[in-house]
């Protein structure tokens, strides 16, 4: 047999030693490398989780401020009547003198439909008709 045949077994063994090894390490190596990425990301996680919860906490703070500060708030008191009875009597004073419905209204800071109203009421009461349909 010659030599060459002889070898042959062995230096197949051989290299395939040598590409079992080349592939092992080069695994090795992208094993690491994505390890480090990975190790990278999670860290970026941890930041901004960290953030986000620093955020977070903050947000709850105000929110309890802004609770406590509403407590403390008071409701503003229900809207009365633009006429009360002085604004009434020196509206009908003044439509007695001639006064105009938007002067009036001008004048005593109530609304120009309110005084038409009244003056229209008052007008029914004095002609004692009953309320026209």
């Amino acid at each position: 047999m010659p030599l060459f045949l002889q070898l042959a077994p062995y230096v197949l063994l051989t290299l395939a030693i040598a590409g079992g090894g080349y592939v092992f390490l080069s695994l090795k190596a992208e094993i690491q490398r994505i390890s480090k990425r990975l190790l990278k990301q999670q860290q970026q996680f941890e930041e901004l989780r960290s953030s986000l919860t620093t955020e977070l906490e903050g947000a709850k703070v105000r929110l309890q401020e802004a609770e406590e500060r509403a407590g403390l708030l008071v409701a503003p008191p229900p809207i009365r009547s633009g006429f009360n009875l002085s604004k009434r009597s020196q509206a009908l004073r003044m439509s007695r003198i001639g006064e105009k419905p938007e002067n009036i209204a001008a004048v005593l800071g109530l609304p120009r439909k309110e005084v038409e109203l009244l003056m229209k009421v008052q007008k029914i009461v004095l002609s004692g008709n009953d309320i026209p349909s």
